[in-house]
């Protein structure tokens, strides 16, 4: 079988751990049951081979033999195409699946990402474009409310659509922004209770766990 290898960045700061994006692609890969190997590239120098293969010198990218694919969205459609546990077969079921991959990163994660980004910094200033990008995220919660009321799944069977759909409202939820979505909430805590992602967020600690202890930190 190809050798399929993660990069990951060697070591982030406390803040994001848990909720870097390669993350995601654990989480396919462990609930396809996929063999695949880590590697590291360095958190504060990026160099030409990094951004050979991810062009923002970001992570992750993904090698299959002598493929490499960045954008973890494009990852997981092409780890989804090796495994019907996260793709399936059924030409409708299908569509619907890539239908809320993209869902999943172009409306829900785009109002997600920028309010996500004032909660870490700490900014919580009521300015006029602040109230606008928080009214925007708050519709777009209001829809997947609607959606996966009295739904377990965004399809008929987990998929690579849920791993994506849940990892982007789990950062909404860290910081408490989905208090008035019970749906969402559920819908996130039944993901995050699979194995598959319990090992994926449990591998992603422990690696940068272990690069703190390698630079003799507690």
């Amino acid at each position: 079988m190809t050798d399929l290898v993660l990069t990951t960045y060697d070591w982030v700061p406390d803040m994001p751990r848990g909720y870097v994006r390669d993350l995601r692609v654990r989480w396919a890969l462990e609930e396809a049951g996929l063999s695949y190997r880590v590697q590291s590239v360095p958190f504060h120098e990026r160099g030409a081979e990094h951004f050979a293969h991810q062009p923002f010198g970001q992570v992750p990218w993904l090698t299959d033999g002598d493929l490499s694919l960045f954008e973890s969205g494009a990852i997981l459609l092409h780890l989804a195409e090796r495994s019907e546990s996260l793709m399936p077969t059924d030409p409708h079921t299908r569509s619907a699946v890539i239908s809320w991959l993209f869902a999943a990163l172009n409306s829900v994660e785009a109002a997600s990402l920028p309010w996500s980004l004032y909660q870490f910094a700490g900014d919580n200033q009521p300015t006029p474009g602040r109230q606008h990008l928080d009214a925007f995220l708050a519709a777009r919660l209001q829809h997947m409310e609607t959606t996966l009321t009295g739904r377990e799944w965004l399809t008929d069977t987990f998929s690579v659509a849920d791993i994506l759909m849940a990892d982007v409202l789990r950062l909404v939820d860290r910081f408490d922004g989905l208090a008035d979505h019970p749906a969402c909430r559920a819908y996130i805590t039944r993901a995050t209770a699979r194995p598959a992602f319990i090992k994926a967020h449990a591998d992603q600690m422990a690696h940068f766990a272990a690069a703190d202890k390698a630079e003799g930190q507690p």
